[in-house]
């Protein structure tokens, strides 16, 4: 399928009373309210990914899964969406946005009552795996939706900007929320948090959302479904293993098979009519520049906090609780950056506004130096704070450029491309950064003289290894290890720092050189599908 270039003026129509008929640039009040539609299912995603941490050692003392099945409840959710955001993208063009949207959330909402009342761990593996797949249809469906919904560039920077401020909205009130069930009502209780969202969704966006879909899109590939999996899945599964092990042979090998069959993915695409990823879309710069700058984004981002996560736990000595409460201004910051982007945009070139804003980033990022062994929790906070604040406009300013600079009927593959590469940059960041830190970790450790080798081993093998034998050591030898420790994981995130600001600044540069004047290749307007 080929990009045409057109003036830039891109016009969405709908079949309802007020616009039948009407060609118009300007979102009215149906829209705005649709948009509230949408962010239900983007809060309620987010809900659910802060608060199963928090339900873990509930639903453990529960079921009593083993340390393996326990590692599948947490994981094979992420797993699904990252695997289905793209079949499920390209899905939404093909059979109607507002439709899939609505198969999800009912999906998602029975998915709910299942995990919520499992009585196994396999019953809740299951249901989790339930839950990503149709959770794999929500988000793309809803930024596709909003990039039809509002044509006006200045409009659509701001629902995208509300749409990601929802997502982080979620992230604060999910511990919040979480806590407070599970306080007073069984762990299962989170999950059902799910069910009043979506029926709610399904009441009202028959009313409130136009459906779009590309007529000429063609049927859907069951093979590039097949063989999309087929390569997702094995990478991701690789580099959260890598990030959690380290490296090994079989780690390799199936990373190594993940990127084979991503290449007969590729090739396979090339030779359809209609194939499930538009290779097409990448000749666009300001599409292939933005979708470069989220995975670059995603990769420091991931790999950065989660390494200022387990210092806040880890070395600072907080509970669980404690470091979620501390994360609560970083989430509040994104949000501050997210809404302020578009407003900024309008006044300045937006490659300017989110280079600069990824170097305010930078600048946060490198306050993590100054975090040592024996303090810093100050420094970490705020410079959480302000690396997101800085990050804030590259989510929207790059998920505005990826929706705006493609034909509108490909807007759900353009939205299932910008969530993958963010999925994918924060399974690679945890790899590469946590990689980084280990190795850093275990050369920089200065065991204490009289340490058993048994202990010396543990210690030197991870932080929370040290923690484990200081626990075991006599007298002051268990404080002198495990302050040895802290230091070493110290200089492992001051290095991890260090490397993620220069990634960010050399990129932030390189996206602002790369994305001016970059031109929006437009296409025919969507046949519009009635409801």
């Amino acid at each position: 399928m080929s990009i045409r270039a057109r003036p830039d003026r891109r016009v969405s129509e709908t079949t309802d009373e007020t616009t039948s008929g009407e060609r118009r640039m300007s979102a009215g009040r149906r829209e705005w309210l649709g948009l509230a539609v949408l962010a239900l299912p983007t809060v309620l995603l987010s809900l659910d990914m802060s608060v199963l941490h928090l339900a873990v050692p509930h639903l453990a003392a529960d079921l009593r899964p083993s340390s393996t099945q326990l590692l599948w409840i947490i994981d094979i959710y992420g797993f699904m969406i990252a695997g289905f955001l793209v079949t499920m993208g390209t899905l939404g063009d093909r059979i109607g946005r507002r439709k899939l949207l609505m198969i999800g959330g009912g999906a998602f909402g029975l998915a709910s009552v299942a995990a919520a009342f499992s009585t196994s761990p396999e019953m809740l593996i299951a249901a989790r795996a339930a839950l990503g797949i149709a959770g794999a249809t929500l988000m793309p469906s809803t930024l596709a939706l909003i990039s039809n919904m509002f044509p006006d560039p200045k409009q659509r920077g701001t629902a995208i900007a509300v749409w990601m401020s929802c997502f982080m909205g979620g992230m604060v009130a999910g511990p919040v929320i979480g806590g407070f069930l599970l306080e007073h009502f069984r762990w299962g209780s989170v999950f059902l948090m799910g069910v009043p969202v979506m029926l709610l969704l399904l009441a009202t966006a028959p009313k409130l959302l136009p459906e779009y879909r590309d007529a000429a899109a063609g049927r859907l590939d069951l093979a590039s479904v097949a063989l999309s999996l087929a390569a997702i899945l094995p990478v991701i599964y690789a580099l959260k293993e890598i990030a959690k092990n380290g490296l090994s042979l079989t780690e390799i090998a199936v990373l190594a098979a993940g990127l084979a069959v991503g290449a007969a993915f590729v090739r396979r695409q090339r030779r359809l009519e209609h194939p499930l990823l538009d290779l097409q879309l990448f000749r666009v710069r300001a599409f292939s520049a933005a979708v470069a700058i989220m995975l670059v984004g995603a990769v420091t981002m991931g790999g950065v906090f989660m390494l200022v996560s387990q210092y806040l736990q880890l070395v600072a000595g907080l509970s669980a609780a404690e470091a979620g409460l501390l994360l609560v201004p970083q989430a509040l910051a994104v949000v501050a950056g997210s809404m302020i982007a578009p407003r900024l945009a309008r006044r300045f070139r937006p490659e300017f506004v989110l280079g600069f804003g990824m170097l305010i980033a930078a600048g946060g990022i490198v306050l993590f130096t100054l975090a040592g062994g024996s303090g810093g929790v100050a420094f970490v906070v705020l410079g959480m704070s302000i690396a997101s604040f800085g990050m804030g406009p590259q989510g929207v300013l790059c998920t505005e450029m990826v929706v705006g600079s493609v034909p509108p009927q490909r807007a759900g593959a353009a939205s299932a491309m910008s969530e993958t590469s963010a999925e994918f940059g924060i399974a690679m960041g945890i790899a590469v950064f946590g990689s980084v830190a280990t190795a850093v970790y275990r050369d920089q450790i200065a065991l204490p003289v009289h340490v058993p080798a048994g202990a010396a081993a543990q210690a030197t093998d991870s932080m929370a290894g040290a923690m484990e034998a200081s626990a075991t050591l006599p007298g002051s030898l268990g404080g002198q290890l495990l302050a040895a420790a802290r230091d070493a994981f110290s200089s492992g995130l001051h290095t991890v720092a260090g490397i993620g600001a220069a990634v960010v600044v050399v990129f932030a540069v390189v996206g602002m050189v790369a994305l001016r004047r970059s031109p929006a290749a437009k296409a025919e307007e969507p046949v519009p599908v009635a409801s």
